[in-house]
């Protein structure tokens, strides 16, 4: 009987855009050998170059956690369902309530809440009392911010140092069109106040970093993860758990989210779930692959409801269990985690006990970029004017566009050829090998990886267009639209 597994979003390109795949095996390394020998496009995914599988993805069997067991001759039976779950990044409050006192207004604001015997007027006064940072004004810090305004939160603290873009507005509800280039911060302060005067807003105008993070966290109760990066991920992780403070975790991709919260004593961190971060480029963020704009709505809901919950000392916060969403079938999975003793950073004999350089950490540093490119160097980036001036003299230029049908329909290169990233794998004979390739998408991302599968597979003469169809808009023809 054929097993079940269950392809997340960002690993459907490479299976034929199907989320379910059922293949035969008595162990979870034969499912997932068949799994890659039926889609070969998903071994670099799962697999390091020495065979074993990669820590920043996990599986789970029947919604339980295996790492801590051999996974690859972990036996399955028939109706076993085997999921994989890759990284897209006990209450604080006293039993009494503190020194703080409700105004008239403020207990008319507030009476649902004090009408419920869970919180009351002793619940509104740790409410009141508490100071939560949010990291980011975006998608996720939207809806989080202004709950936890409206809920009475005292002091909300925001890091960020963005401005209000077009293509924010389909999910980033704490900004309007009026403040479109606006700092995201002012945008945010101004949404708040007007939703409740009563909260206290701190605004941090600038990048979290190694240096400034320890320093910004002090003093708050409970961190919000709203960030959209690799690096800051595990930078707000370490960060929290140094401190003892606990982070309300959420990600968001396409039609799927995450939320957890990470970093309490007795739970698991973010680096328990995943111990390292994936290679630079190999996971899309929301700007190449998109997002629902109502996602972030409900994963900054739960974000808000668990950080309510964590202030007010009361129901059972996510500690030790990740909750999975699926916006398009609307169902939520609960996966059981487990604080890994060995965990470099809460574990029992941490070894990372400062904040390190996270961006070299995950791979993004220059030193490590350009270590990672090809023989060649620049050789392998070609500019859009570059292009667009050979294009002008007649010369014999092939546009591979590895982005998908819905988005060659928004814009495009004249001439170019589409073939998403995802059939690559099983269409790349139909290119000539011995011809010059221009790889394109949207921003550079998925086209430099298509020209690394390029180059693997013999193509010799391949190179990666430079910041994209979006530079060849801007600096070439203003007149096509961005998104």
């Amino acid at each position: 009987m054929a097993t079940k597994i269950l392809i997340p979003t960002p690993l459907r390109p490479f299976t034929g855009k199907q989320d379910v795949v059922e293949v035969d095996g008595a162990t979870v390394g034969e499912l997932l050998g068949q799994l890659t020998s039926k889609h070969e496009g998903l071994k670099k995914h799962l697999y390091n170059d020495e065979g074993k599988l990669r820590s920043f993805v996990n599986i789970y069997l029947n919604d339980e956690d295996i790492r801590y067991l051999d996974r690859e001759q972990t036996a399955v039976k028939p109706g076993d369902t085997l999921s994989i779950i890759p990284s897209v990044a006990g209450g604080i409050g006293a039993a009494e309530a503190p020194p703080v006192t409700l105004s008239a207004d403020e207990i008319k604001r507030y009476s649902r809440h004090l009408i419920l015997p869970e919180v009351g007027m002793n619940g509104q006064k740790k409410l009141k009392a508490a100071r939560v940072l949010c990291i980011g004004a975006g998608g996720l810090g939207s809806p989080v911010a202004m709950y936890l305004a409206a809920a009475g939160v005292g002091t909300i603290g925001i890091v960020d140092f963005d401005v209000v873009d077009f293509s924010n507005l389909q999910r980033q509800i704490l900004h309007g069109t009026p403040d479109v280039g606006r700092p995201k911060l002012q945008s945010a302060s101004d949404r708040l106040h007007a939703l409740n005067p009563n909260v206290t807003v701190e605004l941090y105008d600038t990048a979290l970093t190694s240096q400034n993070a320890l320093e910004l966290f002090k003093g708050y109760d409970v961190i919000v993860d709203g960030t959209d990066n690799f690096p800051t991920r595990y930078l707000v992780n370490d960060a929290c758990v140094i401190l003892g403070i606990p982070n309300a975790y959420g990600s968001i991709f396409r039609f799927e989210g995450q939320a957890s919260v990470f970093g309490t004593k007795e739970g698991p961190c973010y680096r328990c779930l995943y111990p390292e971060p994936p290679p630079p480029g190999l996971v899309p963020s929301c700007a190449e692959g998109g997002v629902l704009g109502v996602l972030p709505g409900i994963v900054g809901c739960i974000q808000a409801n668990e950080t309510l919950k964590l202030i007010l000392g009361i129901g059972e916060p996510l500690v030790g269990r990740f909750l999975v969403i699926d916006a398009l079938r609307m169902k939520f999975r609960e996966l059981k985690l487990r604080k890994d003793p060995d965990c470099p950073v809460c574990g029992t004999h941490p070894t990372v006990t400062a904040l390190i350089d996270y961006d070299h950490f995950c791979g993004v540093s220059p030193a490590q970029q350009t270590a990672a490119e090809p023989a060649g160097g620049s050789a392998t980036e070609i500019s859009v004017t570059e292009l667009k001036a050979r294009m002008d003299r007649g010369e014999d230029v092939f546009v591979l566009d590895v982005r998908e049908p819905h988005e060659y329909e928004i814009n495009r290169i004249p001439g170019s050829t589409l073939i998403p990233l995802g059939d690559l794998g099983e269409r790349f004979a139909e290119l000539d090998a011995n011809r010059e390739i221009i790889a394109q998408c949207k921003s550079g991302m998925r086209s430099a990886r298509a020209a690394s599968f390029l180059r693997e597979h013999g193509f010799k003469n391949v190179k990666n267009l430079k910041g994209g169809v979006l530079a060849w808009v801007d600096q070439i023809d203003p007149t096509q639209p961005k998104y």
